[in-house]
């Protein structure tokens, strides 16, 4: 159970804005410390590359769970030649202001998050705290990435609306995994691999559920072009997603169960799982043109995305009383001034907090007076 701050009503979620408002890193990849103090509304961070623009964005996110926006191993975020990595902060939550931690443990790869000074019994409890969503460079190309980074992308959607998501998530994965070690050690434990199965269906089930409910939601506010950022229609494929669709989750998980029994065989020389939320796929589609996304231009892809990011964020703000903190690293680099403008004015428009990065101090102008402005320089910030 989260441990909400004294005198604050858990019942009340989303009652509050979400946001950070100090934070402070240690060791944290090129920075030996750093604090910064902040308000709700947009923050504007603007330096040179490799400055440590995006580590900074890097940090936020690692207060919720996961593996960040970077997906790194917990070690490769401490410095070079220092100790374990920490990152700490005082955030307006869904429940009211909390200090949140965590960092890696000492003791190997493993990170560790602690709340209102308390060690919190996993890291996924930093997910009743925190909504936080993140837009990079490095997902341009997510409509001709694999399946898995558009999985990625959808589940850290639904993590802003179902805490429990990331735990049957990551409890389906651990099953898979320790399916396909047992098989490839010649699965004789019948027991135990029905058990496992078992597992992957009931958990493949919930975590394709909470994924059909995000999709139709977000259907309901992506469609609508704004003339600046396209219509979006999202859909998912796959064997689990038809049956949930076309059955009562008892049977799909029994249609799921079957079909890993029937490829024991073809998965124990592959490694995978013939069944289950790992088989499924994030399809877009650019309404405007009817077309799939992944045969869009990189300036209409990167249209999508930012749809799709702004269209979670506005139904949340909606549904929970509060917009996700957004981190959109580089965002404005590529988009034209006519964009630029739409997107600033959209993201102001949520009274979320927003944090950008970019190299050209330029693109921001028409935030001046707006947002709190922040030089980074080689892990060292000061402000504007």
């Amino acid at each position: 159970m989260p441990q909400h701050a004294a005198g604050l009503a858990p019942e009340a979620p989303g009652a509050f804005p979400l946001a950070v408002r100090r934070l402070v890193i240690g060791n944290f990849r090129n920075y030996v410390q750093a604090r910064l103090t902040v308000e709700p509304g947009p923050v504007l961070l603007t330096g040179e590359n490799g400055a440590g623009k995006t580590n900074l964005l890097e940090a936020v996110s690692m207060l919720t769970p996961g593996r960040g926006l970077r997906r790194a191993r917990i070690a490769e975020m401490d410095r070079m030649n220092g100790g374990p990595w920490t990152v700490a902060a005082r955030v307006d939550s869904a429940c009211g202001p909390v200090d949140l931690g965590t960092g890696r443990d000492p003791a190997g790869e493993r990170r560790l998050a602690r709340v209102n000074g308390a060690p919190a019994s996993a890291v996924g409890a930093l997910g009743e705290y925190m909504g936080v969503v993140w837009l990079t460079p490095q997902m341009d190309g997510l409509f001709q990435d694999s399946g898995a980074a558009r999985r990625r992308f959808l589940d850290r959607l639904v993590y802003g609306f179902d805490t429990g998501h990331a735990g049957r998530v990551a409890a389906c994965e651990r099953a898979v995994r320790e399916r396909a070690r047992l098989l490839r050690d010649g699965g004789r434990d019948e027991t135990w691999l029905s058990a496992l199965e078992g597992r992957i269906a009931e958990y493949g089930v919930a975590v394709t559920a909470s994924r059909r409910d995000m999709v139709a939601r977000l259907n309901q506010v992506c469609r609508a072009s704004d003339g600046c950022f396209p219509g979006a229609g999202l859909a998912l494929e796959g064997a689990l997603d038809r049956w949930l669709e076309e059955k009562p989750a008892q049977e799909a998980e029994a249609l799921c169960r079957a079909a890993l029994r029937a490829g024991r065989p073809e998965d124990g020389r592959s490694g995978g799982a013939a069944a289950g939320p790992q088989r499924s796929d994030l399809e877009v589609t650019h309404l405007g043109r009817n077309m799939p996304a992944r045969f869009c231009s990189t300036g209409e892809q990167k249209a999508l995305l930012v749809s799709i990011v702004l269209g979670h964020a506005a139904l949340r703000a909606a549904e929970l009383g509060a917009a996700p903190v957004l981190l959109l690293d580089e965002v404005a680099a590529h988009l034209d001034a006519r964009r630029r403008a739409a997107l600033f004015e959209r993201l102001l428009s949520l009274n979320g907090q927003f944090w950008m990065t970019g190299t050209d101090p330029g693109l921001f102008g028409s935030l001046a007076g707006r947002a709190q402005s922040f030089i980074v320089t080689a892990g060292n910030v000061a402000a504007a």
